[in-house]
């Protein structure tokens, strides 16, 4: 067969891409990588195979700071960007339309699945040795879940979209394809997952296997996509047949018995693995998490802290006390002094909240935060800085006591057992609700709340009190718990649009807190952020189908609202 350069197709038309395969590939010479170059037969160790498989793992969310420098939680009530007209405040702002895309993921995505169909056609050319035989179908099914993952990023924004199946198109093919329907896509994913879950490498994955593809990874994005299908904004008709198959998928990645909570909270965004991650995209230690996110006031070495995300008093206030219970009812009292108290506001409080939200008088690099007025952290002027009182602390180490930042893993959580664990107790009240305080779904929020360290009181109930609640009650709670738990992992945005009820929690204002010193004195006062926080319906439940693959494809419909 001829040699010719090798060539990826950006989307499903448009520009030839290949620079991004060329440092994975040892920084070959472009015009050297040839199609007999990467599936050479000769190469029976696949170490071109292999790279090629490696720069498709590169097309996994990435998440943290990716959207403009900000947090896609920036577009959410939990948080707002520090910066004025940051790229994130488009979903926000009445700025989002099919121009406009602040997280225009398709080209992306289409490029990495067109990859992963290259890599499935033609890796069978390559005679791996005896030894790597069972590697070898690791990897074909890697790439076919792969390539799952990538639609279920698709899906989740747009809707159904064109599938494409296992051809490699090229410029000679009609590339004009219509989209499928939402569900067509979702039994597609779902499929995929069921057809390549023994193919797979078992769980958990060895220290060199760290980041890869397991049969852990297929059965929870199969439980995503169809919680993803159950939610009310794809299930109008509330099909409790939907909810069903959600609940069992994710039970089918708990009885694996491999993963469990980590016992520490802090622990599980700072390790390189551990119990509870299931996939996550591999990065580099680094200090760029804590230089991009700390509060604005620290200085490690010749580098200041940005601060780029502002948490909203919504998000700190759904954290509840030390006791389980929401602060607007476990309120300080003589008879109940370790209960909420205004005036000393983060005191007895969930301790997920410290490790979540940097807020006044917690300790940073060998000093407390000050975010009070005239604070070194909220010094006010025009330079940047917090919004509403509080800084992102979430995912960053632990520097409480020392003076400079050091090299930490920062590795994005794709999936992890918690997000199951809490997919699982919603699926299950939407089919049966609370049978019993011993239940299932007590059980797994009451083991999500002691790792937490949420005190257990004497019930045993870490704050659930043992009264039976009723659906609607526990559909609240499990949503909250979920808000909590996942703050800043990019579940936030999706929740509140696949429960359809972003038009309720948006078009509302926001609100932050204003410290006033004086002396030793602090005054905590509530404020209303002078922030536009929209959301448009029905048309933003769904993305906009980029305006420039509208106009190169006449067969692929616009979502509603952005035609």
């Amino acid at each position: 067969m001829m040699n010719y350069r090798y060539s990826i197709l950006y989307g499903l038309f448009g520009a030839l891409l290949l620079a991004s395969c060329v440092k994975s590939l040892e920084d070959r010479p472009l015009e050297l990588i040839t199609e007999d170059y990467l599936w050479d037969s000769k190469d029976s160790a696949g170490t071109n195979a292999s790279y090629f498989l490696n720069n498709i793992y590169s097309n996994l969310p990435t998440g943290f700071n990716r959207i403009g420098g900000n947090v896609l939680d920036a577009a959410t009530d939990d948080a707002v960007a520090s910066e004025d007209g940051s790229t994130i405040s488009t979903f926000t702002n009445g700025g989002y339309n099919a121009l406009t895309g602040a997280d225009n993921v398709w080209s992306k995505n289409y490029a990495a699945i067109r990859m992963s169909n290259m890599f499935l056609q033609n890796f069978y050319k390559v005679h791996l040795k005896q030894s790597l035989r069972l590697e070898g179908q690791y990897w074909k099914a890697e790439a076919r879940a792969l390539r799952a993952i990538f639609y279920y990023e698709l899906v989740k924004r747009y809707g159904g979209v064109p599938i494409i199946g296992d051809k490699v198109l090229t410029l000679d093919d009609d590339l004009k394809l219509p989209r499928n329907t939402f569900d067509e896509c979702v039994s597609y994913i779902a499929s995929e997952c069921d057809a390549v879950k023994d193919s797979l490498r078992p769980d958990p994955a060895t220290v060199g296997d760290y980041g890869r593809i397991t049969q852990a990874v297929a059965l929870t994005l199969k439980a995503k996509v169809l919680l993803l299908a159950a939610s009310p904004l794809n299930n109008p008709s509330n099909d409790i047949n939907r909810w069903i198959r959600a609940k069992n998928a994710a039970a089918d990645v708990i009885r694996l018995n491999v993963f469990s909570l980590e016992p520490s909270f802090a622990n599980v965004f700072t390790s390189r693995s551990n119990s509870e991650v299931i996939l996550a995209y591999q990065r580099s230690t680094s200090t760029d998490l804590e230089n991009n996110n700390a509060p604005v006031g620290y200085i490690s070495g010749s580098t200041t802290s940005q601060g780029r995300t502002s948490p909203t008093q919504e998000l700190v206030d759904a954290f509840p006390t030390i006791k389980g219970l929401p602060i607007t009812t476990d309120i300080k009292s003589p008879v109940n002094p370790t209960g909420y108290d205004a005036s000393n506001p983060y005191a007895n409080r969930d301790p997920r909240l410290s490790l979540t939200v940097f807020y006044n008088g917690m300790n940073w690099l060998s000093r407390p935060v000050e975010t009070f007025d005239g604070g070194r952290d909220r010094p006010g002027g025009s330079a940047i800085q917090t919004k509403t009182g509080y800084y992102m602390r979430k995912f960053l180490g632990d520097f409480a006591n020392n003076t400079a930042y050091s090299a930490q893993n920062h590795n994005f959580i794709i999936f992890r057992y918690a997000d199951v664990l809490l997919s699982f107790a919603e699926a299950k009240n939407e089919v049966d609700g609370p049978v019993s305080v011993s239940d299932s779904i007590y059980t797994y929020l009451k083991a999500i709340r002691k790792r937490a360290g949420i005190n257990a009181g004497d019930d045993e109930m870490y704050g659930l009190g043992s009264t039976l609640l009723s659906k609607a009650d526990m559909r609240n709670l499990i949503r909250n718990e979920r808000r909590i738990e996942m703050a800043f992992e990019e579940q936030r945005f999706w929740d509140l649009r696949r429960w359809k009820i972003a038009e309720n929690v948006y078009n509302k204002p926001l609100h932050g807190i204003r410290i006033t010193k004086t002396g030793p004195l602090l005054d905590y006062r509530v404020e209303t952020l002078n922030i536009p926080f929209q959301f448009i319906a029905p048309r933003m439940y769904r993305y906009a189908i980029p305006y420039s693959e509208i106009i190169k494809n006449p067969n692929l419909t616009q979502n509603p609202g952005y035609e």
